[in-house]
């Protein structure tokens, strides 16, 4: 038995959603497929966040035909089953998550099934392509669930909670998990203390998905969506060294910071425009990596491969500028890739003096929307037992 070739892909869509069809989609698209024909996996799991976008109740319909046409692409000819689960029900406003699901399984794929929550066993995934849309909640094959409101009582969150399904390929079983936590509404209110209040919901949230999980099973599992972690704002501004200015304009309170009599930052509740700042510019970003503190959390039962690519957020939506920073938040690495350590342990690192594991994004010089997506492939192992019964 070979080793199983997995990419792992997440990708919040939503302002690819509430743009006119074709004006990003196509090049979005184009993109995923140069990385799946790189990496040619025998298993692909696309995970998507904010289907529909904020105007979901418009878009909706669109953001499924989108997901169509990426399913029906001649570049997947090669994956003879697709099975997807798209959170499209937004007339239950206390369930919807806007998350959807793809998952793709290559023709050389004998072996495979997904497990069936209500049955409690695992069933086989039948050839051809298979999309379930709406609420999900009959939908046995997969789990999903939207965070408690009274979770955070002081903050109308919506469309924000996890979907979960369970595989076993060949000698292999693993949970996957698509998740889309909370963000930062305010610069102001991220920046007021170290940590944030929004990484505490945050925290919460995963403490919440990690109970779960953690309550039905020991099966190694892969956690990957927009997690929305955020620098340690505070810690990074005052590591600076800037003057601070405060003044209240006409549309609300502004921030500027200065060094050697030039503006650095200029900063509202919605606004993070910097000029001339070194961290932020060097090394493409990734000196920021220093202030990523959120993961830390949960290194006890969360693992990540290294990161060596920019922040994945946020971007601007200008098609001729793929590469730069919108002016609104700071960068961070928000679309992540972790895995319990059990599932860690079924990653190839190295074949044959080759590496095995890639960690990184897709579309660096195309726009693929305010986020762009984040990968991990690598070579799954055989294990020598099924890890449960």
């Amino acid at each position: 038995m070979e080793d199983l070739g997995v990419l792992l892909v997440t990708a919040n869509i939503g302002s690819l959603s509430d743009h006119q069809p074709g004006q990003l989609q196509q090049g979005w698209i184009q993109e995923l497929y140069k990385t799946i024909q790189h990496h040619r996996p025998a298993f692909i799991a696309l995970h998507l966040q904010e289907v529909g976008g904020k105007n979901y109740k418009k878009n909706m319909d669109s953001a499924l035909q989108f997901i169509r046409e990426l399913m029906q692409g001649e570049e997947l000819s090669a994956y003879d089953r697709t099975i997807a689960f798209i959170d499209s029900d937004f007339s239950q406003p206390h369930l919807f998550t806007a998350l959807g699901s793809v998952y793709f399984i290559h023709h050389s794929v004998c072996k495979i099934h997904i497990y069936d929550f209500q049955e409690g066993t695992f069933v086989s995934v039948p050839a051809g392509q298979s999309v379930t849309s709406g609420s999900l909640e009959d939908c046995p094959i997969v789990h999903k669930e939207r965070f408690p409101q009274d979770f955070w009582s002081e903050f109308p969150w919506t469309r924000k909670g996890f979907m979960r399904t369970t595989w076993q390929i060949d000698n292999r079983t693993f949970d996957l998990v698509n998740l889309h936590l909370f963000h930062d509404a305010s610069n102001f209110v991220s920046y007021h203390c170290s940590p944030s209040v929004y990484s505490a919901n945050r925290k919460k949230a995963l403490d919440h998905i990690l109970t779960r999980l953690q309550e039905n099973s020991d099966v190694p599992f892969f956690l990957f969506g927009d997690f929305n972690f955020r620098l340690d704002l505070n810690k990074m501004i005052l590591e600076q060294g800037w003057d601070l200015k405060t003044r209240n304009d006409s549309d609300g309170k502004t921030i500027e910071y200065e060094q050697d009599g030039e503006v650095r930052l200029i900063m509202k509740s919605k606004r993070f425009e910097y000029h001339n700042v070194k961290i932020l510019q060097e090394d493409s970003g990734r000196a920021l990596l220093m202030y990523d503190f959120e993961p830390l959390h949960f290194h006890s039962g969360l693992t990540e491969m290294p990161i060596s690519f920019p922040p994945s957020y946020p971007f601007s939506e200008v098609v001729t500028r793929p590469s730069e920073f919108m002016g609104t938040r700071c960068p961070a690495w928000c679309d992540r890739v972790f895995m319990s350590h059990s599932a860690r342990d079924l990653l190839n690192k190295e074949k044959d003096g080759k590496r095995c594991v890639w960690y990184d994004r897709i579309g660096a010089d195309v726009c693929m929307g305010d986020h762009k997506p984040v990968f991990l492939y690598f070579d799954m192992e055989v294990p020598s037992k099924n890890l449960i019964d």
